[in-house]
């Protein structure tokens, strides 16, 4: 499950997908993280973050992240800080295959489609009754749908096959903030 860091959203994850790993959406957890650096530092702070993501393995995402962290640390400790303890939550992504990894660490997927909904009931305005309501969504949802299974594949077949050379996917739970 990929989300921003809200409580609820958290707790209830853990409760209803037991067992299943949470990604902190990292678009959201950037958005957190600038706000702790003046704004003249955040284009250099974002590439400096952007940088853990764009590691080719798992180990290197993770050594890049203490690296980030190091170099943060000095003139902005409270973001440093902020990164390291997120650690965890924005990479668990890393436990799955590489291929997965940008489905994975965002949830804008998920932000275009509530957008999409938005933006044609906006255009009706008020709704009859709610099956009108539905009928509007469920076209919505429907048309999405055949996009990700015939037009821009969400995973690809080739991509979603077990790699029997990667270790086993970690189960990692929300942690308290």
């Amino acid at each position: 499950m990929t989300s921003d860091a809200h409580r609820g959203l958290r707790d209830a994850i853990a409760t209803v997908f037991a067992g299943a790993s949470w990604q902190r959406c990292r678009t959201h957890f950037m958005t957190n993280l600038l706000t702790r650096v003046p704004k003249s530092a955040q284009p250099w702070v974002a590439t400096m973050v952007r940088t853990i993501y764009q590691q080719p393995s798992a180990e290197e995402v993770h050594s890049q992240l203490d690296r980030v962290v190091d170099q943060l640390s000095p003139r902005f400790p409270e973001a440093s800080s902020m990164l390291a303890e997120a650690g965890t939550d924005i990479l668990a992504f890393t436990s799955f295959p590489s291929a997965h990894w940008k489905q994975v660490w965002s949830n804008n997927p998920q932000e275009r489609l509530n957008k999409e909904i938005r933006r044609r009931t906006d255009v009706v305005g008020i709704f009859p009754n709610r099956p009108a309501v539905r009928r509007l969504i469920g076209a919505v949802l429907a048309e999405q749908h055949d996009e990700w299974v015939v037009g821009r594949r969400y995973l690809t077949p080739a991509s979603a096959t077990y790699d029997k050379t990667l270790p086993e996917a970690q189960i990692t739970q929300p942690t308290a903030a």
